[in-house]
């Protein structure tokens, strides 16, 4: 299992579009992901459920990935948040 947090840094926080963006990204992996938020945690390859935790601006989040291609899913992870410039 491999984990790591961030520090939400975009305006609108996780809104449609940035919320779009990480679940399309980790879709084709066979690792299970998970992000975790105030103490919730929901399946990051879950539009609704990624909206439903409201992640603001500022807010830190932990993403978590666990299964044989956890490393790469992980990788794709961070690439799309510095990229898009959802976090730090």
């Amino acid at each position: 299992m491999i984990e790591k947090n961030y520090k939400i840094t975009t305006n609108e926080g996780l809104h449609a579009r940035p919320s779009s963006v990480l679940v399309t990204a980790v879709t084709p992996f066979a690792a299970e992901v998970k992000l975790e938020y105030k103490e919730k945690t929901v399946n990051l390859k879950s539009i609704m459920g990624v909206m439903a935790l409201g992640i603001s601006m500022g807010a830190d989040i932990k993403i978590s990935a666990d299964g044989a291609d956890e490393e790469a899913l992980m990788a794709k992870v961070d690439e799309v948040i510095k990229s898009e410039r959802i976090g730090q």
